[in-house]
This record gives structure tokens, sequence and C-alpha cells, in this order.
């Protein structure tokens, strides 16, 4: 039986309402795909996601928090970036309207909700930093986990060339129209994105179309820009992360320098890391085989693992 069609729904977890689809065989093995900071679960590529359903898993995507489909959060507080930044480098805690640690518990409330007992995660940028903090926090949760492009939060070594404050603004700027949300976001990810594989215009029009068309919030962005500030170094949870770990990261990122992935994959036990030279902080086209392969490869040591124990 095929199952080619993307199956959408909403679940409550932790207080929020989040949106999801699945792709796949209901009755693979979960797969569950965490995506980064202001970007809904479509920026996942569906050749990608395809290719992994292909290999049997049950793909699950889904909108964090205050982005596309997903509920938004209530304003309670005023953000200022920028002085929110130097008080993090200055060791000072930042007050902000949830942390990644909120948005943990959100994911286990999805797992919960869909009836996931244990599930293979994946996530990048952010959503990395989520997965690794669900893998340390919750390690019955999670069979194995990849984390791409991503870091542990350290107030120094997190330091971009182009900082994560800049990028929110630039995502945030005045111009709601769908056209405006196109030219920056298109302008953004020419920044960020991989020199040696860059995108065509076509395509990324096509899918910062998609993600506007799903549900764009110049608030939401700015509320998980402060999550992520307002979330201390996590360094010392990694060494509790059980699951089979693969980090994938970039040798050209020039958002999260490539020494967190190093230093992540350090820090956990029996982690693989895997650099990728011309990669940056994106999900090129030409690598996107080669990042699926890997997803499944660690899975697949999950598997072995878990055979060797019974």
């Amino acid at each position: 039986m095929q199952h080619s069609a993307w199956r959408p729904g909403t679940i409550t977890a932790n207080g929020m309402r989040l949106a999801h689809e699945e792709l796949g065989a209901p009755d693979g093995a979960p797969l569950l795909l965490i995506m980064g900071l202001a970007t809904p679960c479509t920026m996942w590529p569906e050749s990608f996601c395809r290719d992994l359903a292909g290999r049997g898993f049950r793909v699950i995507r889904f909108d964090n928090r205050d982005i596309g489909r997903s509920e938004s959060v209530k304003r309670t507080l005023d953000i200022n970036l920028s002085l929110d930044w130097v008080r993090v480098r200055a060791g000072l805690r930042v007050r902000a309207h949830y942390t990644l640690h909120d948005m943990v518990a959100d994911t286990v409330g999805l797992l919960d909700g869909l009836g996931v007992a244990r599930a293979h995660v994946a996530g990048v940028s952010m959503g990395g930093m989520i997965g690794q903090l669900l893998a340390a926090r919750h390690p019955e949760r999670v069979e194995s986990l990849t984390s791409i492009m991503s870091l542990a939060n350290h107030p120094w070594l997190s330091i971009p060339r182009i900082p994560i404050l800049r990028l929110a603004r630039v995502r945030s700027a005045p111009d709601p129209s769908r056209e405006g949300f196109i030219r920056r976001q298109m302008a953004v990810y020419r920044a960020i994105g991989s020199p040696a594989y860059p995108p065509r215009d076509e395509d990324m029009r096509e899918a910062f179309g998609r993600a506007f068309d799903r549900g764009y919030r110049p608030g939401g962005v700015m509320r998980q820009a402060h999550a992520i500030m307002a979330t201390p170094c996590f360094e010392d949870q990694l060494p509790r992360i059980t699951a089979p770990t693969q980090v994938i990261h970039g040798l050209a990122d020039p958002l999260v320098p490539p020494v967190n992935g190093k230093r992540c994959a350090r820090r956990i036990r029996g982690a693989r890391l895997e650099l990728i030279p011309g990669m940056g902080h994106d999900l090129p086209q030409p690598l996107l085989p080669r990042i699926a392969a890997l997803v499944a490869a660690n899975a697949e040591r999950a598997s072995q693992a878990i055979a060797r124990s019974a």
C-alpha cells in the first residue's frame, strides 16, 4: 500500500496547539524532524522527507510554537534582543516568554499525542538544540539522534559571523507582504547558505512562498530567538545522551561555526561527526541524499544496539 500523501493533523501538547504532518507507512519506525528558528516544518525539503519515507520511516514533521500553523504565545514581555545579547555574554539570566526547555516539553507532548513511545529524532539548528535536550532529559523517548548544524549554546563559542539577533531583525523587518518576506528570506539565505551549493532563485522563491503561506509571524520569530538566548549553555547535559548520535555540520557555516558541532560531538558518548566542506547553514539539494543516508545509518546503528542487548 502506498502512503505518498502528507497526513496533516493538530495536537494539543504542553498546552500548545501544534500542527504536524506525517508521511510514509503508519507502522514504520517513527522519525521526528524538528525545524529551526523562524521556519515552519515545510522547510524540510520534500525530496529529503520522501527519501526517508521510502526507507521505511514514518516521517513526522511539525511546526514549533509561534510559527506556521501552530499556536502563538501571547505576548507579555517587551523583547530587547540587543540588550539581552549583552546580558547573556555577561553571564546574566534573561527573562523570556519561554525557553528551549519549554519547546522540549512541546515535543514530548507531541509524541504522547501521536502515541509514539520512542522515535528517531533529527533536528536542524534550533531544532538540533531541542533534539539534544530531548535526548538528554528524556532518553527513554529517543531511539537515535541526528543533530544538524546545531550547538549547545555556549555563550562565546556560539557567536556567529552573522549574529542571531541580526538574522531575527532581518526576518522581522517591515513590509509584511508575501513578496517582501520572500525577498528578505532570499537575502538571508544567500548570506548564510552553502557557498559550494548555491540554491536556484526559483527554488528559494517556491520554498519561502510556501513558508509564508503556512504562517509567518514576526512576533513569533522574535520570541523564538529570545528563547534561544534565554536558554543557558547545556553542554553539561550532553554526556547524559545515550541514543546513538550523528552530528552533521558544514565547514562553511557562517551562522553556527563548525566548532559548535565538533564540541557537541566530543561531549556525546559515541557520537559520530560528519563535517561537510562547502556546506553552510542550510540544507542544499545536492547534499540531501548524503544527509538522509546518514540519518538512516544512525537509526540502523540504534536498531543494531537494541538487537545486541536483547
